[in-house]
């Protein structure tokens, strides 16, 4: 691989990474501010499976574009479809 592709690899995974943790800790905090419970716990779970992943990513300094392709669409699909998900999601378990 070359140089300039493993940089833009380390960049993006790290991005993704940290978007990852924002994320779920925008949701932690917009659940003790009376945001439903199940549907934000729900829809913030790939986001912390991701921060995981990405955590021993950049602890070893080994990264994989498996991570860059998966984070870009999962975090693609969620951030388009939340509100609907949200907003079936509260309604299935109340």
């Amino acid at each position: 691989m070359s140089k300039t592709s493993q940089r833009y690899l380390v960049l993006i995974s790290k991005i993704i990474f940290f978007y990852s943790i924002f994320y779920v800790v925008m949701k932690i905090l917009a659940i003790f501010q009376g945001a439903w419970l199940i549907p934000n716990l729900i829809l913030s779970l790939p986001y912390a499976i991701f921060a995981v992943i990405g955590g021993f990513m950049v602890k070893r300094n080994s990264y994989h574009w498996a991570y860059v392709i998966a984070g870009a669409i999962v975090i693609s699909v969620i951030r388009y479809y939340e509100q609907e998900w949200m907003v079936h999601l509260h309604n299935y378990f109340n």
